[in-house]
């Protein structure tokens, strides 16, 4: 062996860390990347999942038996936002909407939302007498109710600006037969498509009254 080749030696030795730190620097920097690039979509997921929520489309569940048998306990809806910024909410849609004033005085959270079925729009006469609801003085045809109201009403005339909402389960509903108008400004949205329990999948349309 030469000097030349036992002087090398050495120096080759201590070259070979550099090179491992230098593999780590980059491996590290490699896994700093992936972290950060994940991070960056992870935030962007969950600002475009806030707008939609906020401006588009929320998913929301049936609490209570109200809206039976149309709408059952636990179910899965899907409330959409955009078509009350197009026009006014009609009679016979499904309304999801935050407790009203004369509601929240009674304790219930502005986050408590409600979900019922229009029936009298402003400046429409709504009564509630022998078993029916009557429109202006029309009976309505309600095919989708549970049972006939079991409760009379006196004629009332929705102001401007609000609605008259009730529950399909007329007999078991807190709807403004109770508690009176709901300010259209307190509507969240409509409810537009069932997608749970799975075998009810279903797109959830108008039904008039």
């Amino acid at each position: 062996m030469t000097v030349k080749d036992s002087i090398q030696s050495p120096d080759d030795d201590l070259e070979q860390p550099s090179a491992d730190l230098s593999e780590a620097a980059k491996a590290k920097s490699g896994w700093q990347k992936w972290v950060i690039d994940n991070a960056k979509l992870v935030v962007i997921a969950l600002i475009i999942s806030a707008f939609v929520r906020i401006f588009i489309a929320e998913p929301r569940y049936i609490p209570s038996p109200s809206m039976v048998p149309t709408l059952a306990v636990g179910d899965r809806l899907l409330v959409e936002k955009v078509s009350y910024r197009l026009h006014s909410p009609e009679r016979g849609d499904i309304v999801v909407f935050e407790p009203p004033p004369q509601l929240q005085e009674y304790g219930y959270l502005a986050s408590q939302a409600f979900i019922k079925r229009v029936i009298g729009l402003p400046g429409q006469t709504v009564r509630v007498s022998q078993g029916q609801v009557w429109i202006d003085g029309q009976p309505t045809v309600e095919r989708y109710i549970l049972e006939s109201p079991d409760y009379e009403m006196p004629p009332v005339q929705v102001p401007a600006g609000s609605l008259f909402v009730m529950g399909d389960n007329r007999n078991d509903s807190n709807d403004s037969h109770v508690w009176g108008f709901l300010p259209t400004q307190n509507v969240i949205g409509r409810a537009a498509f069932r997608f749970w329990p799975l075998d009810k999948i279903e797109r959830i349309g108008s039904k008039a009254v």
